[in-house]
């Protein structure tokens, strides 16, 4: 386990990976954090009836995408997932933001997650070096977009769900994924051919770490929300995303970087959980 830390650790403390935008000498991503899960893990076939089992993988169904020839069990496997925490710096200036995204935030939106799908890349090929077989499911030509009958927008494979099955964290409000490290971050996953040793969960319910789940007070992400998509009721995903991709999508062509971008995050920052679990004792 210590190994893959220091892996992924190693990968992301060098600057030419870890970049704001090509050439730039700011990170993108503050140190990650990583867990693990057994594939046979119940909370992973929970997931997939809960959000939609005619089109939402395990993990043994997204590996055998991968590996076609044989049907690996699941009890073979373990899936990693990491969070990259967005900087300080990115932080700060999203704050200040709104209604329309940060400069900071559209190009940690863009190229960061350049940065997370070569992480990907990196970890997959790492393990095939030493001869285990390791896939990114969300870069396998089968995933898709889907309709989920019961949570409308979904896909095959959720990165922020494969992280709650491997102890990061627990949802939000707004559907975020409140971690050690808060909500404002970027979230990807492997799936290995390899035993390792789970996380425990410190958590038991899906959105145990915010405030508003545990208190019935806070809700400051729907105040932060431009397109008036988060309240009591939770996180409209149609109002998200009409406004992102008619609103702030074309602020950051016009704008910002000169192409379109689905950035915008105010819900993730100003708000209690943005950089840590607002139910966590202070140090």
């Amino acid at each position: 386990m210590e190994n893959i830390i220091d892996r992924i650790e190693s990968w992301m403390a060098a600057p030419a990976n870890n970049a704001l935008e090509p050439g730039s000498v700011l990170p993108a991503f503050a140190k990650p954090l990583i867990g693990f899960a057994a594939a046979d893990d119940d909370l992973f076939r929970f997931i997939q009836n809960d959000i939609g089992a005619h089109f939402y993988w395990t993990p043994e169904e997204a590996f055998s995408f991968a590996y076609p020839e044989e049907l690996v069990p699941a009890d073979e496997l373990t899936v990693i997932a990491w969070i990259l925490p967005h900087t300080r710096n990115t932080r700060q200036a999203h704050r200040k933001a709104g209604p329309m995204p940060s400069i900071e935030w559209s190009k940690a939106r863009h190229f960061g997650e350049k940065v997370n799908e070569n992480l990907r890349l990196h970890v997959v090929k790492s393990f095939q070096e030493d001869g285990i077989q390791a896939c990114a499911p969300v870069l396998l030509p089968e995933w898709s977009r889907a309709l989920s009958e019961k949570y409308g927008f979904a896909s095959s494979w959720s990165e922020r769900h494969t992280a709650h099955v491997c102890g990061l964290g627990t949802f939000g409000a707004s559907d975020g994924l409140i971690t050690p490290a808060g909500k404002a971050v970027r979230v990807g996953s492997v799936i290995v051919r390899k035993k390792i040793t789970a996380i425990p969960r410190t958590y038991n319910t899906h959105n145990e770490w915010c405030l508003y789940q545990s208190s019935g007070k806070c809700l400051v992400c729907a105040r932060r929300c431009p397109a008036g998509a988060i309240s009591e009721a939770g996180h409209d995903k149609e109002k998200c995303k009409e406004y992102i991709r008619n609103i702030t999508a074309v602020y950051v062509e016009k704008e910002q970087l000169g192409f379109k971008v689905n950035s915008c995050g105010l819900c993730q920052t100003k708000v209690p959980c943005e950089n840590r679990n607002p139910l966590a004792k202070k140090p």
